[in-house]
Formats: C-alpha cells, structure tokens, sequence
C-alpha cells in the first residue's frame, strides 16, 4: 500500500471518529505523551485544539494565562521556524515597533527534537478566525515550544500576563520534559 493510500485511510479513519464524537485524550497526541500539570484546568473542546488549558492567574494581573496545545497532521502546521516568526509577529514593542529576535532554544527531550520560543511585549489577539480584528494586550508574554514529533509537529504555546506566565513557567518546563513518544 502506498504512502498516499495509508494517509488517505488515516484520514477517513480520522473523520469518522471525529463525525462520532471521539477525541483524542488530553495528553496523548499521535504517538506522543505528555503530562500537563495538575493545577492547570482542560478548558472545553476548541477548533484547531488538541487541548486547551488554563493557567492560574497570578495576583495583580488581569486575567488567567492559557495554554494551547495544536497538531495538524503529517506535514502540517508549518516549519519550525514559520512558527517562531508568526509567533514573534504577534507581539510588538509598547511604541507599535516589531519585537526583534526572541529568547529561542533548542533542546532533544526523550529524542524527540523541542524548539523553545520566549516573547514578550505587547500581545496583539485575535478575536476571532485568521483575518479578525486585534486586541493590544500589554505586558503580555509567550512561552511556546515546537516538539517535532514522527507524525507531525505538536505545537504547545503558554500565553498570558508577565507575572502569570512567569508564575507558570516551571509548571510550563517540566510538561515538556514529560513529553515521550508513546
């Protein structure tokens, strides 16, 4: 059977569990296993979302920090380094001006290859699809890691307020060195 035949079954396969109601359990992404820490809470099914979790809010700050957790498929999702600029694109300085180069990382964690990406300034959100408009939000940052699994990219991104994330950000580490292929 050819590559093309096995993906397209893959597919199907995909579809119908997804037409049925099936998903994924948190933690478990195509052949890799992490383990996402205990105070953070599984917030409802998103579209795009593997998981999304929230992160406690850290006194003084506005609001929670979020977790995302993405996988595309096979192929899908972009390269590492798309991710870090589109990433990097969605902060500026607190004058509007470009952030330049982030903190970025490279480590190997259970031989899989991470990428890590640490950004802050002013968070522009979107408030909805692709093309909708932004919202500033200052004093922002964004921890996010690109973990280049066999099947495809999983993309882990920990966004919120300064102090929230960096709150978080020990709890943010060590769920990505928990990560193992399954």
């Amino acid at each position: 059977m050819k590559a093309t035949q096995r993906f397209l079954i893959l597919l199907a396969t995909a579809a119908l569990a997804t037409a049925q109601g099936a998903k994924t359990a948190p933690g478990v992404v195509d052949g890799i296993r992490y383990t996402a820490p205990a105070k953070w809470s599984l917030q409802p099914d998103r579209p795009m979302r593997v998981a999304t979790y929230t992160v406690p809010q850290a006194a003084g700050d506005p609001e929670a920090g979020e977790c995302g957790v993405f996988f595309f498929g096979p192929g899908q999702g972009g390269s590492v380094q798309a991710n870090l600029d589109r990433w990097t694109g969605q902060f500026q300085t607190p004058g509007g001006q470009k952030i330049g180069d982030p903190k970025t990382s490279k480590e190997t964690v259970a031989g899989i290859n991470v990428t890590m990406v640490d950004i802050s300034g002013t968070y522009m959100q979107s408030s909805g699809p692709m093309m909708a408009a932004k919202q500033a939000k200052p004093n922002y940052r964004m921890i996010a890691a690109v973990v280049e699994g066999k099947q495809g990219p999983l993309f882990i991104k920990l966004t919120g307020p300064k102090k929230t994330v960096a709150a978080a950000e020990a709890d943010f580490a060590a769920m990505i060195k928990s990560i193992k292929p399954e």
